[in-house]
């Protein structure tokens, strides 16, 4: 406990900076922009209402999705590196799984931020384009996993909301059961880091958990249509027969 203890009373001012950053960045809806911009509307009146890559693709087309999709995978990217960076050159055990806390809570704060968003209303999108890119930047062998799982569950389903809760469901799981196996040096070479311990391990599945819960319920509308058999499928389009 000792590790959790100095990261709130030594590193307060490095929490607060990335935590900080991290959710202000994050509160930038790349998918409200591109909307507003091209159809002059707010995406969140739009098909689902969600202010995200999927209604985007759906409701405005493949330009501004893709768009949106590297707005929103950029978040993470940057709000991760921010603590990354703050506290380069950190050295010894402890300083290391302290930096990689830090790095978890900004990934977690870049969620927070797209769902709840500071500069329009505290309504966002569902995190999870956002949370792949946390995934990359804290573990990359669990977003390598969550694509395989993606793509199983995407040619079996054609659903991105299933696939995505999927993802979410698992994600707390497989990220602590890789650092358990960092922990016992059978992937030395694959570990972010050597000398995984248990209270990090722990902290890994505490913060993933509670993205994977907010992706969950932030679902709620996918999980009512799937239950009712009314969920959307991403299909392609058939060409209309010539007369």
């Amino acid at each position: 406990m000792e590790l959790l203890v100095d990261l709130f009373t030594k590193q307060w001012l490095f929490l607060l900076i990335s935590c900080a950053a991290a959710y202000l960045i994050s509160s930038i809806n790349t998918s409200i922009i591109v909307t507003s911009l091209v159809l002059h509307k707010d995406i969140r009146n739009e098909g689902s209402g969600n202010a995200g890559f999927t209604n985007v693709l759906r409701s405005v087309g493949k330009g501004p999705a893709i768009i949106t999709f590297i707005g929103d995978f950029l978040k993470g990217v940057i709000s991760v590196l921010i603590p990354y960076f703050l506290t380069f050159g950190w050295d010894g055990i402890e300083l290391q799984q302290e930096r990689q806390m830090l790095m978890y809570l900004a990934g977690l704060f870049a969620v927070v931020g797209h769902m709840f968003p500071l500069y329009y209303h505290f309504k966002g999108g569902k995190g999870v384009v956002t949370t792949a890119s946390v995934m990359l930047m804290t573990d990359w062998r669990v977003l390598v996993i969550a694509l395989v799982i993606f793509g199983v569950f995407f040619v079996l389903t054609k659903t991105i909301s299933k696939c995505s809760l999927v993802c979410a469901g698992t994600y707390p799981f497989v990220g602590s059961c890789l650092r358990l196996l960092d922990s016992s040096a059978d992937f030395p070479t694959l570990a972010p880091i050597a000398n995984t311990s248990p209270v990090l391990i722990g902290f890994i599945f505490a913060v993933t958990f509670i993205i994977a819960l907010m992706i969950i319920i932030k679902h709620k509308d996918n999980i009512r249509r799937i239950l009712d058999g009314t969920e959307k499928k991403i299909t392609p389009k058939r060409k209309e027969a010539k007369a």
